[in-house]
Formats: structure tokens, sequence, C-alpha cells
């Protein structure tokens, strides 16, 4: 690191548990954050500013007025923009030494499995199972650590899903892919602006501990988050042995 790093990132250093070799294995990570929305905006925040060296963000929509409310990546000024362009000023303004890497498109198959395979950890911040589901298979088989949010209303939660953890369980564990769902959208449903910030950061969290080896993560457990009694409550997640995704006959 040079002077300006060892300024820029001088509170981190301070920390014993991550000193200079755990900021410099932030320096160089490459973290995938899925959506630039809610939670990809207070996530992709705190990955910059803490020196993740290469930040890849996946978005197919454009900005508008409506998000404005709760995602915090965007401006007024750049309503009608893609996120992801909107996301790579955000993020090159408060960092200008990391790489980010804007990518519009909704990817799906070989094009995600690839990109997954050439990142450290990957986090969800999409609005839909399909997605979820999708990049859950996609870590399982490369064997990446997917940091998973959702929020919508008042109510949000978080978890880790390692599968470098012998035994872990994966998101499809907890929601079988050919379980039926209803999906419910922020558009229909609302969701309060603060909620997704909390989440969304508590991802950042989660990826940084998991680049530097630090710290225990949300591996087998899942948070849920009741915004309105500001009250927690910790679930245990195992893995399912006839998971389609990792389970023994996969």
């Amino acid at each position: 690191m040079n002077d300006q790093q060892l300024l820029r990132y001088s509170r981190h250093i301070l920390l014993d548990q991550i000193g200079i070799e755990g900021q410099q294995q932030l320096l160089s990570a490459h973290v995938l954050v899925i959506g630039a929305g809610g939670l990809g905006s207070p996530a992709a925040l705190y990955l910059a500013s803490a020196g993740v060296g290469c930040i890849s963000i996946v978005d197919d929509d454009e900005v508008d007025l409506t998000n404005l409310q709760r995602q915090i990546l965007h401006t007024t000024e750049r309503v009608g923009q893609d996120k992801v362009a909107s996301a790579q000023v955000a993020l090159q303004q408060i960092n200008p030494e990391i790489e980010v890497r804007a990518i519009k498109q909704r990817l799906q198959g070989e094009a995600l499995d690839a990109l997954i395979r050439t990142v450290d950890v990957v986090l969800d911040c999409s609005d839909n199972f399909k997605t979820r589901h999708a990049v859950n298979h996609a870590c399982v088989a490369a064997k990446v650590p997917l940091v998973s949010g959702a929020a919508i209303s008042f109510d949000g939660q978080i978890s880790v899903f390692d599968s470098r953890v012998p035994d872990a369980p994966c998101y499809a564990c907890l929601f079988a892919p050919d379980q039926v769902f209803e999906e419910v959208q922020c558009s229909t449903m609302g969701v309060f602006a603060p909620l997704v910030g909390i989440i969304g950061t508590m991802q950042a969290a989660e990826a940084l501990k998991l680049i530097m080896g630090i710290g225990e993560s949300l591996h087998a457990r899942l948070l849920l988050l009741d915004a309105m009694r500001m009250e927690w409550t910790s679930i245990a997640v195992a893995r399912n042995p006839v998971c389609s995704v990792c389970g023994s006959t996969h």
C-alpha cells in the first residue's frame, strides 16, 4: 500500500483483527453485487469505501424517481440513467482507486456461472426468487460464499451460505426451488427506507469478514428483522440432505 492508501484505510488498519494484512486482502478482492437497488446501494457503497479492489455490479434496470426514497447510490440528476452506470459514478466518487465493473444485463446460465467463478464473494441484493435460486446454484457449483439479503415492508432477512464449509446449507435448503412463494415487490407492497440500509450494510459487513477470514459469519443462521419492533430473531439453518442443489446426490 502507498501512503495515501495507508491514510485512507487507517481506521481499519488500527483494528488488530484487520491490520495491514486484512486491508491488503480487501484491496486484492473481487466482489459481485447482484442488484443496484435498495440493498445493493448501501452494500456497494461500504464495499467501495472499505477498499474492495474490484466490484462488479449487475442490474438491467434504469434509475426511476420512485427508487430515490431508498436507493442511495442514485441521485435526482441521474434519473433515467442505467442503474449500473449511476452506481459506477457513485462508487468511484467515494473511492477512485478501486475498479468498478458495470454490467447492464440480467445474467443467467453460463454467463452468470462464468462471472461467479471469477469472484471471491457474491452479494445477492436482488428482488425475486428466480434470480436468487440461479445465483445460489452458481455459487454452490463454484464454491463461492453467498451473502443473501431481502427486505419488504418492515421485514428484513439476511444469511450467509458458504459452500466451502463441510455440510453447509445453501439457499435452496431454506427455500426449495420447487416450492411456491408469493412474489412480493416493493412497487406494490412498499418498503421502509432505512430497512434496506440496515440489511444491505450488514451484507457488506459479512462480505468483508469473509474476505479477511475474521470473526464468525452468518453461515447456517438466518437473521430476521422486524423493524416495527426493531427486534431480531435468529434461526438455525441446517443442510437438507436431499436438497436439489447441494444434496448428497448432486
